[in-house]
C-alpha cells in the first residue's frame, strides 16, 4: 500500500451466529446421557445457560441467522403452552411450595428449545442431528439385542462399573434387579422406560435407514427395534410404535406389504408370548379387558382404571386450573374411590394419571387443557403451510412427536424431568426443522 493510498478502517469481524455449530453436540451428548439422568439433567442446563450467556453477549442480534422468525416464534409458543399452565395451576395447588418451584425450574425449557431448535436449523445441522439420532438408536438396539442373547446390557453394565468407580455404589439395587420383569436395555432395571423411548425415537432411525438402505434397510431396522420393543413390555409402546411403522411405512411400502409386515409381526409376537414368560402374561392381562367385570378390566390396565378414576374425581373438584403440576400424588389419596384395596401397582399412592389428556386436565385443569391444545394447533397449522420440502425434512421429528403425545394411548409424566425433556426436545427439533433457515 502507497503512502497516498486511502486506508482501510478496521472492521470488527461479527460473530459467527450461523447455526451455533456445538449444538448438534449438545443435543446428542444430552440423549446418549440418559442412563444417568442427573448428568443429563446438568448437561441440559448448561446448554441452556450457554444459550442465554451467547444470546445477550449478541444482544440477541443476527437472531434470524441462528433460527428463521417462524421457529423463533413455534418454539416459544410451544414452550408458553407448556409452561404457563404450570404457573396458573400453582395459583392455589394442593402443594403450592412445589407448583412454584417446578414451574420456576421449568424456565430452563425456554432456551433448551431454542439450541435444540439451532441443532436442525440448517442442513448440516440437521443432517448431524438426525444421523446421530438413528446412531445413538441402533446402538441402544444392539445393546439391547445382546442383553437378550447375554443377559445383560453392555451399556449399562459398563455405565454401572464406572458409577462403582466413582461413588462406590451401584446404580441400582439387587432388589430393584432381581424384581425387573422386562428388557431394561441401556437404562437399567431401576429405569423401566426402554420401550417408550425406543418407540418414540425409532422414526429417527427408520427413516435413515430408508434412504440409505432402501425397503431392506426400513424391514431391517423395523424388525430389529421390534423386537427390543416387544421384549420391553410396556404395552403403550406397542401402541407407539405400530403407528410408527403405520406412518413411515406406508409411502415406503404401500398398504398391502405394509399389511404383510403387520401380519409378520402378529407373528413375532406370538412366537415371544411363547419363548417369553413376561411377553406372555402382558398377551394374557390384555385379553381380560375383553371381560365384562370391572376387576377385570382394571387388572389388564395395571391399576389404570382405579387411577383414572382417581384423575376424574380431580378434575370434578379442580376443573379450572387443576390441583398443580406434580401434585397428582398428594391428591391422589382424597380421590381414591377404594383405599381399602391394595392397588395393582403396589404401596403408595399413583404419581400421575398415566394419560395425557387426564394428566393435563387434573393437574393443570380446563386452562391448561386449552393452552395446550391451542400449541397444538399452531404445530398442526405450521406443518398445514409448510412447503413439501419443508414437511419431507422435518418428518422423522413431525412423526416422533406425534406418536409420543398420541392421546389414544397411556403415557408417561409430561410434567415429569424425564418425559418432559423429551417430549420438549422432539417439539424443538420438529418446529426447527421444519422452519428451518434452508428455505431462506
Amino acid at each position: 500500500m502507497t503512502a497516498d493510498s486511502p486506508s482501510i478502517p478496521d472492521t470488527p469481524r461479527p460473530r459467527d451466529t450461523h447455526g451455533w455449530r456445538w449444538a448438534p453436540a449438545w443435543v446428542l451428548t444430552f440423549v446418549a446421557l440418559w442412563p444417568a439422568p442427573g448428568y443429563a439433567e446438568g448437561v441440559m442446563v448448561l446448554g441452556a445457560l450457554a444459550a442465554i450467556v451467547r444470546l445477550l453477549l449478541d444482544r440477541f442480534r443476527g437472531g434470524t441467522r441462528l433460527l428463521s422468525g417462524g421457529a423463533w416464534a413455534l418454539t416459544s409458543a410451544l414452550f408458553a403452552a407448556y409452561w404457563l399452565p404450570q404457573v396458573i395451576s400453582a395459583i392455589d395447588a394442593v402443594d403450592m411450595p412445589r407448583a412454584l418451584r417446578e414451574a420456576a425450574v421449568d424456565l430452563r425449557y425456554l432456551p433448551f428449545l431454542w439450541l435444540a431448535a439451532a441443532a436442525v436449523a440448517n442442513a448440516h445441522a440437521r443432517r448431524t442431528t438426525f444421523n446421530g439420532l438413528a446412531i445413538i438408536m441402533a446402538i441402544w438396539t444392539l445393546d439391547a439385542l445382546a442383553q437378550v442373547v447375554f443377559g445383560g446390557s453392555p451399556l449399562f453394565w459398563g455405565l454401572d462399573q464406572l458409577k462403582h468407580l466413582i461413588s462406590g455404589r451401584p446404580m441400582c439395587t439387587k432388589d430393584a434387579v432381581m424384581a425387573v420383569d422386562r428388557l431394561s436395555g441401556f437404562l437399567g432395571p431401576c429405569n423401566l422406560k426402554l420401550g417408550m423411548v425406543m418407540a418414540s425415537l425409532s422414526p429417527f432411525l427408520l427413516f435413515v435407514a430408508a434412504r440409505r438402505m432402501e425397503v431392506a434397510g426400513w424391514l431391517l431396522a423395523a424388525t430389529l427395534v421390534g423386537i427390543v420393543v416387544l421384549l420391553a413390555g410396556a404395552r403403550a409402546a406397542w401402541i407407539t410404535y405400530a403407528l410408527v411403522l403405520v406412518f413411515s411405512g406406508w409411502r415406503l411400502l404401500g398398504w398391502k406389504r405394509l399389511l404383510a409386515v403387520f401380519g409378520f409381526g402378529a407373528l413375532l409376537l406370538t412366537l415371544l408370548a411363547v419363548v417369553s414368560p413376561q411377553v406372555r402374561e402382558r398377551v394374557v392381562r390384555t385379553t381380560q379387558a375383553l371381560t365384562a367385570d370391572g376387576s377385570g378390566v382394571d387388572t389388564a390396565l395395571s391399576g389404570r382404571a382405579q387411577i383414572w378414576s382417581a384423575a376424574t374425581c380431580m378434575v370434578w373438584e379442580h376443573p379450572v386450573n387443576g390441583v398443580g403440576a406434580r401434585g397428582f400424588r398428594e391428591a391422589y389419596p382424597d380421590c381414591d374411590a377404594t383405599p381399602q384395596q391394595r392397588p395393582a401397582w403396589g404401596e403408595g399412592p399413583a404419581l400421575h394419571a398415566h394419560q395425557i389428556v387426564l394428566e393435563i386436565l387434573s393437574e393443570t385443569g380446563a386452562i391448561g387443557l386449552l393452552l395446550w391444545l391451542a400449541g397444538a394447533a399452531l404445530a398442526i397449522r405450521a406443518w398445514r403451510y409448510a412447503t413439501p420440502q419443508a414437511k419431507e425434512r422435518a418428518r422423522p421429528a413431525m412423526l416422533a412427536l406425534a406418536v409420543t403425545v398420541f392421546p389414544l394411548n397411556t403415557h408417561l409424566a409430561f410434567y415429569s424431568t424425564f418425559w418432559g425433556g423429551l417430549t420438549l426436545m422432539l417439539a424443538a427439533l420438529y418446529a426447527g426443522s421444519l422452519l428451518a433457515r434452508d428455505d431462506e
